[in-house]
């Protein structure tokens, strides 16, 4: 190992430990600094998505934090164990994700919503009016509390973190709420075609 890298190794070492011993802020800070870049690259390499990669890199730095005092010097370099951690969430990850393959997005539910036609040559422009009123029939079938995230999200523009707080519910209800709202959606839109 070159010294620079043994130099990073050590740092990256001290840091996990004032981590692991005092819950150090900065500590954390300056780990996070270092890594986040990398495992961010690592995730886009794996997953070819942004946001999941995003996600890779929470669930890694968050696990440090918590399992900072696990760290073992002697058994390997700092960066050998985070990226270990990143590799058991991006498996993690994987099963989950394959598990959801049959989700919807609201791109696939209202292709033409997600469709960005800036071309003024077809004359073609998009009536979110008029689209808003053709779905609403459908809309209207939803359960009140699915009917209220949906609204939030794709008609106020907030994000599901925002509507979480908005609300006073968990993140997690948040998103299976979106989800059933937009499987429930799709059925009767796929019913009634």
């Amino acid at each position: 190992m070159k010294a620079s890298q043994q130099d990073t190794a050590d740092k990256a070492a001290e840091l996990l430990a004032k981590v692991a011993e005092s819950r150090s802020r900065a500590a954390f800070s300056e780990l996070f600094s270092h890594f986040a870049p990398k495992l961010q690259a690592y995730g886009t390499r794996q997953f070819g998505n942004e946001q999941t990669a995003m996600d890779l890199v929470q669930e890694t730095m968050t696990n440090v934090w918590h399992k900072a005092h696990l760290f073992k010097p002697d058994r390997g370099s700092p960066s050998t164990w985070i990226f270990t951690i990143a590799r058991n969430i991006r498996f993690d990850l994987l099963r989950k994700n394959k598990k959801r393959k049959d989700d919807i997005s609201a791109d696939e539910l209202w292709p033409i919503l997600a469709e960005k036609n800036d071309s003024l040559d077809d004359g073609y422009a998009l009536d979110n009016d008029v689209l808003m009123q053709e779905i609403a029939h459908y809309y209207g079938q939803l359960p009140n509390a699915q009917r209220v995230v949906v609204e939030k999200i794709y008609i106020e523009g907030k994000s599901q973190q925002e509507v979480s707080d908005s609300l006073g519910i968990p993140l997690g209800t948040v998103k299976s709420r979106t989800r059933l709202a937009l499987k429930k959606l799709k059925e009767l839109i796929v019913e009634h075609d």
